[in-house]
C-alpha cells in the first residue's frame, strides 16, 4: 500500500530561510552597535583634543604675557622698589601656575611630553631672567651667595645636605642611564637626537640640581664641576686639575651652561671619576656626587660582556671607592633607575663612612 505525502518523513535543513534571517539580523545589531560605540568614542576624542587645545592656547598666551612682563622690566629702571617687588611677585606667580598647568598636561609617554616640555624649556628661561632681574635689584651687600636660584616655593631647598667648603667638587653623572629612570625608556631615549636626548625629564632635574647648588656656594670658594661616563673631565675646557673661582665673573655661569650642553653617553665608571679628582691640588674638602646606580665598569669597560652581573658592580664601587681622597665627605643625590635595587645601601654607606649625607630628591625638585 503507497504511502501518504503527507505522511512522509521531512527533512531538517540547518540553513533554512528563518534561520539564515536570524544570523542576518544579529549580524546587523551588532554592526549597528559597534557604530554606535565608534561615534562615541569619536566625539570624546574630539571634545578631549578641543580642551587640550583649549589649555595650549590659555599657556601660550601666559607665556607670552610672562615674557612682556620680563622684558619690561629688564629694558629700564621702574619707578621705585616697592613698584620692582611687585612685578616681580606678579611674574612669580605665572610662572608658578604655568609649571602647574604644564604639570597637569604631563603624561607618561615620551610623546605626551614633548608639549609640555618645551613649555617647561621656556619656564626655565623666565625663571633664570627673573632670578637675575631679582639679583639687581637687591642693594649691595644684601647676600652672600655668588648666584640666585628660582625655585617653586620651599622645594629649593634641601634638608640634611651638608652644604659648605672651601674646595667643593660637583660630580655628576652623565652615562646613559641618566637619561631615564626606567631602561625601556633609557633605550628609547639613545636612538633619539641629541637635542631630544638634553630635554630628558631625569637628566633636566640633575641639571637644575646643580644649577642649585651652585647657588650655595659662597665668595671666595673654590670649585669645580666634573661630568663623567667611562672618563671623567670638568665641562670648563681647559679647567681638569685645576680649581675654578666661584666669585670670578661668570665662571659659575659659565659652567652651568657647559653642563647644559652635555648629552648623557655610554657605561659608568666611578672609579675614573674619583681618580680625576686626585688631580686637583690641594685636595677638595667636600664632594657632591650626583648619579643614579652602581658602576659598570672599572677603568676599562669589560670586553665582550653584554649585560654587567650585580656581582661586577660591586666589584666596580669597591674599587673606585678606594680612590677617592682621604677623609673627605661625599654628598649622594641618587636618582634611582629599575633594576639596580643595592645601589641605595652602598652610596648610604658611603656618605655614612665619609661623614657625608645622603638623598634621593622627589622628582619635583628643585
Amino acid at each position: 500500500m503507497p504511502k501518504c505525502p503527507e505522511m512522509a518523513r521531512r527533512s531538517f535543513n540547518i540553513f533554512s530561510l528563518s534561520f539564515l534571517d536570524v544570523m542576518a539580523c544579529g549580524l546587523g545589531a551588532t554592526i549597528l552597535f559597534l557604530m554606535i560605540i565608534s561615534a562615541q568614542v569619536r566625539l570624546k576624542a574630539e571634545r578631549a583634543s578641543e580642551e587640550l587645545l583649549a589649555e595650549a592656547g590659555s599657556l601660550d598666551q601666559q607665556l607670552r604675557e610672562a615674557r612682556s612682563n620680563l622684558s619690561r622690566l629688564q629694558a629700564g629702571p621702574v619707578s621705585s622698589p616697592e613698584a620692582a617687588a611687585a612685578q616681580i611677585e606678579k611674574l612669580r606667580r605665572q610662572i608658578a601656575d604655568m609649571r602647574e598647568k604644564v604639570a597637569a598636561q604631563s603624561g607618561d609617554s615620551i610623546a605626551q611630553k614633548e608639549s609640555p616640555e618645551q613649555l617647561r624649556a621656556d619656564i626655565q628661561r623666565l625663571e633664570e631672567g627673573m632670578g637675575r632681574l631679582t639679583a639687581s635689584q637687591q642693594p649691595p651687600g644684601s647676600g652672600s651667595r655668588v648666584r640666585s636660584f628660582v625655585g617653586d616655593g620651599n622645594r629649593q631647598y634641601l634638608t640634611g645636605m651638608q652644604m659648605g667648603g672651601k674646595r667643593v667638587v660637583i660630580l655628576v653623572d652623565a652615562s646613559a642611564s641618566m637619561l631615564a629612570r626606567t631602561y625601556v625608556n633609557v633605550v628609547r631615549y639613545r636612538a633619539m637626537p641629541e637635542a631630544r636626548k638634553r630635554k630628558a625629564p631625569k637628566w633636566r632635574q640633575v641639571v637644575a640640581a646643580v644649577d642649585w647648588l651652585t647657588t650655595q656656594l659662597e665668595p671666595g670658594t673654590r670649585f669645580q664641576l666634573y661630568v663623567f661616563n667611562e672618563e671623567a673631565h670638568s665641562v670648563v675646557a681647559g679647567s681638569d686639575g685645576n680649581w675654578l673661582e666661584a666669585g670670578a665673573a661668570g665662571t659659575l655661569e659659565r659652567a652651568v651652561s657647559e653642563l647644559r650642553k652635555v648629552v648623557p653617553d655610554k657605561g659608568t665608571s666611578l672609579l675614573n671619576a674619583f681618580a680625576a679628582l686626585q688631580q686637583l691640588k690641594p685636595a677638595p674638602d667636600n664632594i657632591y656626587l650626583l648619579t643614579d646606580g652602581l658602576p659598570t665598569q672599572g677603568k676599562q669597560a669589560p670586553g665582550g660582556v653584554t649585560q654587567v652581573k650585580p656581582a661586577q658592580r660591586t666589584t666596580f664601587f669597591n674599587q673606585a671607592v678606594r680612590e677617592l681622597p682621604g677623609r673627605v665627605p661625599v654628598n649622594v643625590l641618587l636618582y634611582p633607575i629599575d633594576g639596580d635595587p643595592d645601589a641605595a645601601g652602598f652610596f648610604w654607606r658611603l656618605a655614612i663612612a665619609s661623614k657625608g649625607s645622603f638623598l634621593t630628591p622627589s622628582r619635583d625638585w628643585p
